[in-house]
């Protein structure tokens, strides 16, 4: 803890596939969207203690310490409180009970249980939707109390007696309970349609829908062929991308929470709560390595329509836009929430991704990689997801040698990025495959003029003699972390000489201890230190498991282990000091620790 701050990674995630929670290790949950993802907050105190909201749940007596784990193989969260008066237990989770369950009901469910002694424990609901913007009434009707205010209508349930307390801001609902060993005290949260009333249903259930979850998650993760050395890493990530998913539209979002900052006290906060066509398209790649195919046919179902959309608007970002909202919209204009302090007061509160606008070419390449990969792991491509691959191609084409805001997404200046130039070549070299592995039409001889072009281009422009490194930019001198690419997508032998000298480089320049930059920080005209990128860290232990440097590869994956938090999980961004910064947690990060992990596995096993 910071003071009144949570730290970022003192936080474990709860979801139910449509949104998800984060439950700090002091039993609040501090930030909650209802009833998706990309809603506005009901809870949002991690964003502002005082205004945003929370759902806090505590011994009334001083706290020893807590310890917070998972369910194994599940995304049951347990919470423990350490006492001089005796040890209580919280349950948190939201019921799934099966893949694309027709009647599925948002729950919050907090179970509380005496473990040892006797202890009481109190809970408050301080609901504050629309980004606390609104407040809420409270009134008790059916079994419990019902919660309005804008739009939002939450039923609250318990075992015990509820009480409203009117306060000069706010209406929120608490309870205190005594616990002895043995004890359980049950809450429910439930959120409702504009006719449902409050049910003790649910709270009568809860023993079945825990079950009935731990069985779920539990079925779901028996379907990963990974059977490494870093099993329950690797697993605890798969849960983690999988919490990240919408099942009923198949969209996968790049993080959960908006404007948790990548430098604390700065302006770099940003809203992940979109589908970026990037993180999604490698997302993809590790599902189906781990061979989760029921979750990649369902994106790429996703996918298609946005590209056969997007094919009939007359707009100059190519046939993807960067990101998208669930639904597969281009996302409203960013916006700016002055009435929240920030986390730890790093301003501004974001609402919206202005990188919608932007022209990122290298997301051609991710994407037309995972269609790759979806053909050959994967059921193969339909004739129609075949023609629009042929269309991406043809415009891939036309506008590889433009200048872009790159995959880092650079605000401000446009250049011609080396990582926006590998990826167009991916995007052909990746078509061309499939079109001589499949017998597909398509004009293979001018797809591979202008591939090799662009591989003529990389090597003649995009390298520093005398760095002897590949640069972030044609004809510049920076480096990127993001070339560390170059031997994954097939671009390079790992055994090049300038694979391996920019290797170097990358390790004298961006790497501290295994710790690595994604590019010098001061290249991209923002305020505020970047911290060191974890994607990236990840990336670098894939590049020395290429190289052949198998225990160095070893041991930087076993140094990032230990930036996890406790239960697993990584933020975008570690600082200076070791803390996890940024979005949290990020599924950028956790597909490229099961890259990683996978292909250090198969090198170690050949020996």
């Amino acid at each position: 803890m910071t003071g009144e701050w949570p730290a970022i990674s003192d936080h474990g995630l709860i979801g139910d596939l449509r949104t998800s929670a984060l439950v700090g290790t002091d039993g609040t949950i501090d930030w909650f969207c209802a009833p998706r993802f990309d809603s506005p907050s009901v809870f949002g105190a991690i964003l502002d203690p005082e205004k945003g909201g929370a759902w806090r749940l505590a011994p009334t007596c001083e706290v020893s310490r807590t310890q917070q784990f998972y369910f194994p193989d599940t995304a049951v969260l347990i919470t423990r409180f350490l006492t001089a008066d005796g040890v209580a237990e919280v349950h948190d989770f939201m019921p799934v009970l099966g893949a694309g369950d027709p009647e599925h009901r948002q729950r919050l469910v907090r179970r509380v249980s005496g473990v040892r002694g006797t202890i009481r424990i109190r809970t408050s609901v301080d609901a504050r939707p629309d980004y606390a913007r609104q407040q809420c009434r409270a009134e008790e009707t059916g079994d419990g109390v019902l919660i309005t205010g804008d739009g939002v209508r939450l039923g609250f349930v318990a075992s015990t007696d509820l009480t409203i307390e009117e306060g000069a801001d706010n209406t929120t609902v608490s309870a205190e309970v005594e616990l002895n060993e043995g004890d359980t005290a049950l809450f429910v949260l439930e959120i409702l349609g504009a006719d449902d009333q409050p049910s003790c249903n649910a709270m009568d259930m809860t023993d079945a829908l825990l079950d009935s979850t731990t069985t779920f998650w539990r079925q779901w993760l028996r379907k990963s062929r990974y059977r490494g050395r870093w099993r329950e890493m690797v697993h605890r990530s798969a849960i983690t991308l999988k919490l990240l998913t919408h099942e009923p539209t198949g969209a996968i979002i790049a993080a959960p929470t908006t404007s948790l900052p990548e430098y604390v006290g700065g302006s770099r906060n940003w809203d992940y709560r979109y589908v970026w066509v990037r993180d999604a398209g490698f997302v993809l790649y590790a599902l189906l390595r781990l061979g989760f195919t029921e979750e990649a046919n369902a994106f790429i179902g996703w996918l298609s329509e946005r590209i056969g959309r997007e094919r009939r608007e007359d707009h100059d970002l190519g046939p993807l836009r960067v990101l998208y909202d669930i639904d597969g919209n281009v996302p409203k204009d960013e916006y700016e929430l002055d009435h929240l302090r920030g986390y730890r007061d790093s301003r501004p509160v974001r609402v919206g991704n202005a990188a919608v606008d932007q022209l990122q070419l290298d997301i051609y390449g991710e994407l037309i990689d995972s269609v790759y990969l979806f053909n050959k792991y994967g059921p193969g491509l339909s004739d129609d997801a075949w023609h629009d691959v042929t269309d991406i191609v043809s415009w891939v084409m036309e506008n590889w040698e433009r200048e872009d805001a790159g995959m880092w997404e650079v605000r401000g200046e446009t250049r011609s990025y080396t990582t926006s130039r590998l990826m167009c070549w991916v995007a052909l070299e990746r078509t061309i495959r499939v079109a001589r592995q499949r017998g597909l039409p398509g004009p293979i001889a001018e797809w591979s003029k202008v591939r090799d072009d662009i591989y003529e281009r990389i090597m003649s422009e995009c390298w520093d003699p005398e760095q002897k490194s590949f640069t972030q930019t044609a004809g510049g001198s920076e480096l990127d972390a993001g070339v560390l690419l170059m031997p994954m997508v097939k671009f390079l032998s790992p055994a090049d000489p300038k694979f391996l000298s920019t290797l170097d480089a990358i390790e004298e320049n961006l790497v501290t201890d295994t710790l690595v930059f994604r590019y010098t920080p001061e290249s991209d005209g923002l305020d505020g230190e970047e911290g060191t990128f974890s994607l990236c860290s990840f990336w670098y232990v894939e590049a020395l498991t290429r190289a052949g440097r198998l225990e160095d590869a070893q041991l930087a994956l076993e140094k990032m282990f230990t930036y996890a938090n406790h239960v697993g999980l990584y933020a975008e961004q570690v600082s200076a000091t070791g803390d996890q910064v940024g979005n949290f947690p990020q599924a950028f990060t956790h597909f490229a620790l099961i890259s990683a992990a996978i292909n250090l596995d198969r090198a170690l096993d050949r020996g």
